[in-house]
């Protein structure tokens, strides 16, 4: 399962590193971002595993992100645990490209059709 949300990024945690009982050396990373598509904005921790630590460079506190992720649950002795596991993260551009908009202005509106002298006061344009 794949989910994208957005967000400001609040904290980014420090990498953890270690080796698994097969001797594999392993890292991760997590981080929070705050919502901001809600009226409620929520806080939600995310990890990135291995490689994906990296997706955090150029990426600070406060920058608009969007992330996609991978929800996952597993059992252990009885209890569920869940993982919130990111797979990619952009940054958002600040203001959209709403502002770099150009200005509409009255003379952008085009002329209306001239009437032919017989339409009357009504032209006949309709298709059928």
């Amino acid at each position: 399962m794949s989910l994208d949300i957005k967000g400001r990024l609040i904290q980014i945690l420090p990498v953890q590193t270690g080796t698994s009982k097969a001797g594999n050396e392993w890292s991760k990373q997590e981080f929070v971002i705050e919502t901001s598509e809600e009226q409620f904005p929520k806080k939600v921790c995310f990890t990135l595993f291995g490689d994906k630590v990296s997706l955090l460079n150029g990426i600070n506190n406060g920058d608009e992100v969007e992330v996609a992720f991978n929800l996952e649950s597993r059992e252990f002795s009885g209890k569920w645990y869940h993982n919130i596991n990111a797979w990619r993260i952009n940054k958002v551009a600040q203001g959209g490209d709403q502002n770099n908009a150009p200005g509409f202005g009255p003379n952008d509106v085009p002329p209306p059709p001239a009437m032919a002298a017989d339409d009357g006061p009504f032209p006949n344009d309709l298709p059928f």
